[in-house]
């Protein structure tokens, strides 16, 4: 590798830059090579040896050194296994790791089913709820318009009137009929529920209590029979209405209910061998606001919102228990006009 002249003079030769600033140099003068050591911030260290194999010296002073070695280790690191944090695991074994969310399988996609945040809303158990109820009130309003067309033809149509007073046994007959229809859909669950056997003792029921209820208002004038239906119209309407809106639970008092409608059984017996016209106005009153209660009552627990609740699969049992409230009610204040009108 060759050497500048300009900047480095070697022994025996002459620098031109050296000559234009101090002339021509003196028979056997020789310029040194700078002495660096000499400079105002000490001695220079010598230069470190990178491991490359040196240029021979060019002169007196020229005589590299090794380079101080860094006081950092220039060896390779330690080569170990990786340290895991808490609760993980390898990739040998587990590539997704330890994965705690419920639902998951291993090397299958997690089942969403499985947790617990995907929960029913209640939209579903609501549609069923309003199809229920539709199918309650479609029952009853069939139960009703039949109840109400015996009654028309009882009250308006003579011969009618004359044909349920000259058979009366027919009203017992009826009666016995009623009841064990009503014994069958009350205490046998799985007969009510049974189609189409369930809509056949319903419509037997509904027939012979339309005949007795016809034959009861073939007794009384067309005004008080007319006058009675409009009343028991608005009071059960208002009733239905009052059930949907108030936040009272009705559902609680079931039982007080049946207490009281024990004792109105009792209070009939009395009447029966008591002739008296306030004591049957009294009576007929009681019976008409138990009644009302027992709608209400019946009414939340078709609605299904409160404490207590009927099952969708009821539809039978509470058009039932609706149907014959409401004409308990008009027997009632059938009877409350009819006495008042004497």
């Amino acid at each position: 590798m060759a050497q500048d002249k300009n900047t480095y003079p070697i022994m025996g030769e002459t620098n031109p830059l050296h000559q234009s600033v101090y002339g021509p140099p003196q028979p056997g003068f020789v310029v040194p090579p700078p002495n660096y050591s000499q400079g105002p911030g000490g001695p220079y260290q010598p230069a470190a040896d990178y491991g490359q194999p040196g240029f021979p010296p060019v002169g007196p002073g020229y005589a590299p050194g090794p380079y101080p070695q860094m006081p950092y280790p220039q060896g390779p690191y330690p080569q170990g296994p990786y340290q895991h944090g808490p609760g993980q695991q390898g990739f040998a074994s587990d590539p997704m790791g330890n994965i705690g969310s419920p639902g998951y399988h291993g090397d299958v996609p997690p089942n969403y089913y499985d947790n617990d945040e995907f929960t029913n809303s209640g939209f579903e158990d609501k549609s069923i709820r309003q199809a229920f109820i539709r199918k309650v009130f479609m029952v009853l309003t069939v139960q009703l318009l039949v109840t109400f067309s015996f009654v028309a033809v009882f009250t308006f149509v003579d011969d009618a009137k004359r044909f349920v007073r000259q058979y009366p046994y027919l009203y017992y007959v009826s009666y016995a009929v009623f009841f064990v229809s009503l014994i069958v859909l009350s205490c046998c669950g799985d007969f009510r529920r049974k189609h189409p056997w369930n809509l056949i003792a319903l419509s037997i029921l509904t027939l012979s209590l339309s005949y007795m209820v016809g034959m009861i208002a073939s007794f009384y004038d067309t005004d008080t029979v007319v006058m009675a239906v409009g009343i028991t119209a608005v009071v059960c309407f208002t009733v239905v209405i009052f059930s949907l809106q108030s936040k009272y639970d009705f559902t609680s008092c079931h039982g007080v209910l049946f207490v009281c409608l024990i004792v109105l059984f009792l209070f009939s017996i009395l009447c029966i061998f008591i002739r008296n016209k306030i004591l049957h106005l009294v009576y007929a009153s009681l019976g008409a606001l138990l009644f009302t209660c027992f709608l209400a009552v019946d009414t939340q627990l078709l609605l299904g919102n409160k404490n207590l609740s009927l099952s969708p699969e009821e539809y039978i049992f509470a058009a039932l228990n609706l149907y014959t409230d409401i004409i308990q009610i008009f027997i009632y204040i059938l009877s409350i006009v009819g006495r008042s009108r004497e």
